[in-house]
């Protein structure tokens, strides 16, 4: 239905609408909204990559994935990345009006410094640990399996931190859910700008030389490639958590009886 039809039907009507007079609610929904819109592109293009872009380009002659990769992935990169960032910007914010609403609840605004300061180290130490697993290795370090154990131990040791470190008589479901997802998502951010963007230029400027100048491929481009892939893999399975944590903030209120 367009927009102008429904306006005309509410108006026509006489439908009463009272947006909320909130200076805080305005901001959560702007919030939100820019938060699902960047996360849909950012998650979106995550899923492309993984599920028909990647495979699809590997089946491709040389001289045809020569001509469309450079196209395609600095479009798609440039929009991957700064979705990215947008969306994980947004949910910062949001994210830190919680904590500071937990925290007044509790009766220490310092609370939020608190909270948000040991989620961020917890999870930047995660990415720290989870790093080497994502590089290309030889041998037992190269199977599929020693890799997924080790993230996922990893991940699934911070979220607990996170967790015990959050939780308070006052620290509500959203605020212990986001401390989860929304940490996966830090998680993710780092590896679309620490390591996908960081391999993917290389491999965009390479590709493009080999289709325009005739050049070869240097010898470290498989290594680049291999290197993009594992960190996109890894994306592609942490947004699956992330998703849950990140919906059941509001709709599955599963973690708000967790105290210290």
């Amino acid at each position: 239905m367009s927009p102008w039809i429904l306006l005309a039907v509410l108006l026509i009507g006489d439908v009463q609408i009272n947006f909320p007079q909130s200076a805080v609610a305005t901001e959560q929904i702007a919030l939100r909204w820019m938060h699902f819109v960047a996360g849909i592109i950012w998650i979106g293009l995550l899923y492309f990559f993984n599920l028909v872009g990647t495979p699809t380009l590997k089946g491709l002659e040389p001289a045809v994935r020569a001509k469309i990769f450079p196209a395609l992935m600095s479009r798609a990169m440039w929009w991957f990345r700064w979705s990215a960032l947008v969306t994980v910007i947004a949910g910062l914010r949001y994210f830190w009006m919680i904590l500071s609403a937990d925290a007044h609840n509790a009766g220490d605004p310092a609370l939020a410094w608190h909270w948000m300061g040991w989620w961020l180290l917890v999870w930047i130490v995660a990415f720290a640990l989870i790093y080497p697993f994502q590089l290309p290795h030889k041998g037992i370090l190269d199977s599929a399996w020693v890799r997924a154990i080790a993230i996922a131990a990893i991940a699934v040791a911070a979220s607990g931190i996170v967790l015990v470190l959050n939780a308070n008589s006052q620290s509500s479901n959203s605020h212990l859910a986001i401390s989860v997802g929304g940490g996966m998502g830090l998680l993710m951010l780092l590896n679309a700008w620490g390591i996908i963007w960081r391999a993917q230029k290389r491999l965009i400027a390479w590709t493009r030389a080999s289709g325009e100048q005739g050049t070869a491929m240097p010898p470290e481009a498989a290594y680049f490639a291999r290197w993009a892939f594992l960190a996109s893999r890894t994306g592609f399975w942490m947004s699956l958590p992330m998703l849950f944590f990140m919906a059941a903030a509001e709709h599955y209120p599963f973690l708000s009886g967790i105290t210290n």
